[in-house]
């Protein structure tokens, strides 16, 4: 008579009793967690077969960034921010958190503030987006960065092309805001460094000039 754990063990071990084994899964498992994801399926060698192991490749990508149009080969998981940044090298957005918490990547996007952190790159295509590098014209500042200059808005300067993206948008969208506005306009990005009074300074200081 056969001991349980002993009926158990041979059950696990034994690919004939389930097709994979347990055993056979773990390791194919393992291999597919090392093999990297590239395109098209590739087999690998496991408990002796030839597994398939599949993963988004790179694809085709297309993107409309500060008037100019942008291509590269992709993976569908990569961030707008990690295209951006590695691919196009327009490193103003700044990866922080990376989890669409301090707003340090903030970009426009058909107009509209986002995360470039939490939007993939695959979603983005062919949509206008708007970055920091493009606010500076011909050598000289956009009101908004001149305002953040004047009123000392920024210190270490890692939250400030998204403060100042966030702000510009906003002032399209309230130019005559009062400060409960301002507040609440900007509460999607945050400064470590507190420097919330010379933003709202800055805005405010915009917003007089723009009357």
């Amino acid at each position: 008579m056969h001991n349980d754990d002993e009926t158990l063990k041979d059950a696990s071990d034994d690919s004939e009793h389930g097709g994979v084994s347990r055993r056979d899964f773990l390791k194919i498992s393992g291999i597919s967690v090392a093999v990297p994801l590239v395109a098209g399926p590739k087999t690998v060698m496991a408990a002796g077969q030839e597994v398939p192991v599949h993963g988004p490749g790179k694809v085709p990508m297309e993107f409309a960034i500060n008037g100019k149009s942008y291509k590269a080969n992709l993976e569908p998981r990569v961030t707008l921010l990690d295209a951006l940044r590695d691919q196009f090298e327009l490193t103003g957005a700044k990866r922080v958190c990376d989890r669409a918490e301090c707003g340090a990547c903030t970009v426009l996007m058909d107009g509209k503030t986002v995360y470039a952190c939490s939007v993939l790159a695959i979603e983005a295509q062919h949509k206008p987006i708007t970055t920091i590098e493009s606010l500076m014209q011909v050598g000289n500042l956009h009101p908004v960065q001149q305002a953040f200059v004047e009123n000392d808005a920024s210190q270490c300067g890692f939250c400030t092309p998204g403060f100042v993206v966030s702000c510009k948008a906003f002032l399209e969208q309230h130019p005559h805001p009062t400060p409960e506005d301002i507040r609440r306009g900007l509460s999607g990005n945050l400064c470590r460094c507190g420097t919330y009074e010379g933003i709202r300074k800055a805005i405010a200081q915009v917003a007089q000039k723009g009357a």
